[in-house]
């Protein structure tokens, strides 16, 4: 029993596998990219911006990414009822990383997709 403890509490100290997985899935950097575009946004919009994703995604995408402190969610007492999204402090500090990441990724595009092709037909 104490080594299954001592894995958790390992998992539980481990920045990538606790905090960078949350926001680095498929979906969480690019809703993190577009509220920086357009901060802040609705719900609505926000899907219009991202055609390929669900409502059910975006709204688990946001839910986490607003338990994390990285997006705020306001609701305003009026009906109907709106509610925009935005980037928090901690989420903007984000950006220049995924503005980084997606200067690298293309740059080095071409190149991953050659390679993978290789491995296919290989």
């Amino acid at each position: 029993m104490a080594k299954k403890e001592e894995k958790n509490s390992i998992i539980e100290i481990c920045p990538i596998r606790n905090v960078v997985a949350r926001f680095g899935n498929k979906w969480a950097l690019l809703v993190i990219f577009i509220l920086n575009e357009n901060n802040p946004i609705r719900f609505n919009q926000l899907g219009k911006q991202i055609p390929d994703i669900s409502t059910k995604v975006l709204s688990n995408t946001l839910h986490i990414l607003e338990a994390d402190g990285l997006v705020k969610r306001t609701v305003f007492p009026e009906v109907p009822i709106r509610v925009e999204y935005e980037l928090t402090e901690t989420g903007k500090t984000l950006v220049p990383i995924i503005l980084s990441l997606t200067e690298w990724a293309n740059k080095n595009m071409k190149s991953i997709m050659a390679h993978r092709k290789r491995f296919e037909t290989s």
